[in-house]
C-alpha cells in the first residue's frame, strides 16, 4: 500500500437511488415507503422554471413532515450558473434538520463544490447543526469528467460520484438512442472467416467516462454511483445496464422510476453464495496465516492478501445490508 492514506467517505448504503421531483409532493410519502436506499427530492432538472419556488417549499415541508424512516435523504440543489441555486441552499439546509445530503448538479471543477461547501459550512454553524451534510456530485460534463481527479479531492464532506449520462452525452455530443442505452452503431467487427463472413458485436459507449469516474471514486475513498437508465419500461436493459456498472465496481444506480428500485437492490446486494465463496477465502487464509504461509490455493485458485481485501469489502457489504433489513 502507498504511505499516502485516504480516508474513506461515510459509509452508507447506496445500492439505489431514487429521484423524486420536488413539484410532485404527492410523490414523497411513496417514496418513503419504497425501499430505495437513498431518496433525492429534485430542485433541478425534474422541475420546470415556473415551478422552482414551489417545488423548494415542499421539500422543506416534505422533509419535516414525513416519516422517512433510516432513509438517507438528500436534495439536488439547481446549478450554480443559476439564481435558484443559492435559495435551495439556504432555504433548505437552515430548515430541515433531517436532510442528510447534497447532491450538486455539473460540477464542473473543484471550485464549484468549494462554493457550495463554504455556504454550508457557514449555514451549519449560525444554525448549530450536530448533522454534517455530506455531498454527492454529478459527473455530467466534459468539463467535469476532465477535472474528475480533482473535484474528488474538492471537499471533506464529498462522499460519491454519480456518473450523468445524458447530459454528460449532450456535453460530449455523444450520439445516443436512450439515457443509459447503447447505440447500434457503436461495434467492432471481426475478421473476415473463410468464407467472407464477418460478426459484429456492439461495444458500451459509456465504459471509458464510467471507468475514469470510477477510479477516481476509489482512489480517494468516494462511492462511485451509476446514474439514470431512461427507458423504465425495459427493465432488462436496465439490469443489464446496471450489470455492467457493477462489474467495473459501482456501488449502485438511480432509480427514475420505483420500477427500477428493486432492480437496482438485486444487482448490488451480492449473492447468498458470493458472501459464503468470500467467508472460505478468510477461513482459508486464516489457516494459512496459521501455518506462516501468505498464499493458499482454494478451488483451484490462488489466493493471497488481496483476496482478503476483495472478500472483506463483500463481507462488509453484506452486513450492512442485513443490518438495514
Amino acid at each position: 500500500m502507498s504511505f499516502t492514506i485516504i480516508e474513506q467517505a461515510t459509509p452508507r448504503l447506496h445500492r439505489s437511488e431514487l429521484a423524486v421531483p420536488g413539484s410532485n409532493s404527492g410523490m414523497f410519502e411513496k417514496a418513503a415507503k419504497s425501499a430505495a436506499d437513498i431518496i433525492f427530492l429534485d430542485c433541478e432538472d425534474a422541475v420546470a422554471p415556473d415551478d422552482k419556488e414551489q417545488a423548494r417549499r415542499n421539500i422543506v415541508q416534505g422533509l419535516n413532515d414525513i416519516d422517512w424512516g433510516s432513509k438517507t435523504l438528500m436534495v439536488r440543489i439547481n446549478g450554480l450558473d443559476t439564481h435558484y441555486m443559492y435559495r435551495d441552499v439556504v432555504d433548505i439546509v437552515e430548515a430541515c434538520p433531517r436532510l442528510d445530503m447534497i447532491l450538486i448538479p455539473k460540477a464542473g471543477t473543484a471550485a464549484d463544490v468549494y462554493a457550495v461547501d463554504m455556504m454550508v459550512t457557514q449555514i451549519e454553524a449560525a444554525k448549530k447543526r450536530s448533522k454534517r451534510i455530506g455531498f454527492e456530485v454529478l459527473i455530467e460534463t466534459a468539463l467535469g469528467m476532465a477535472n474528475v481527479e480533482a473535484i474528488a479531492q474538492s471537499s471533506r464532506r464529498l462522499e460519491a460520484m454519480s456518473f450523468g449520462v445524458a447530459d454528460y452525452a449532450a456535453s460530449t455530443r455523444a450520439r445516443t438512442t436512450v439515457i443509459g442505452g447503447v447505440n447500434k452503431d457503436s461495434v467492432v467487427l471481426t475478421d473476415k472467416d473463410e468464407q467472407g463472413h464477418r460478426q459484429s458485436f456492439w461495444t458500451d459507449p459509456w465504459h471509458a467516462a464510467q471507468t475514469r469516474m470510477m477510479v477516481a471514486c476509489r482512489a480517494y475513498g468516494l462511492r462511485p454511483i451509476d446514474g439514470p437508465f431512461g427507458d423504465f419500461g425495459d427493465p432488462e436493459g436496465f439490469v443489464a445496464a446496471a450489470n455492467r456498472a457493477a462489474v467495473l465496481g459501482y456501488e449502485g444506480k438511480w432509480a427514475i422510476h420505483p420500477s427500477q428500485i428493486e432492480l437496482a437492490n438485486q444487482v448490488f446486494t451480492p449473492s447468498a453464495a458470493e458472501v459464503t465463496k468470500a467467508r472460505r477465502i478468510l477461513e482459508a487464509m486464516a489457516q494459512a496465516a496459521k501455518e506462516g504461509r501468505g498464499a493458499v490455493s482454494l478451488d483451484g485458485r490462488l489466493i493471497d492478501i488481496a483476496s482478503i481485501r476483495m472478500a472483506e469489502a463483500l463481507i462488509a457489504k453484506a452486513d450492512s445490508i442485513s443490518a438495514a433489513r
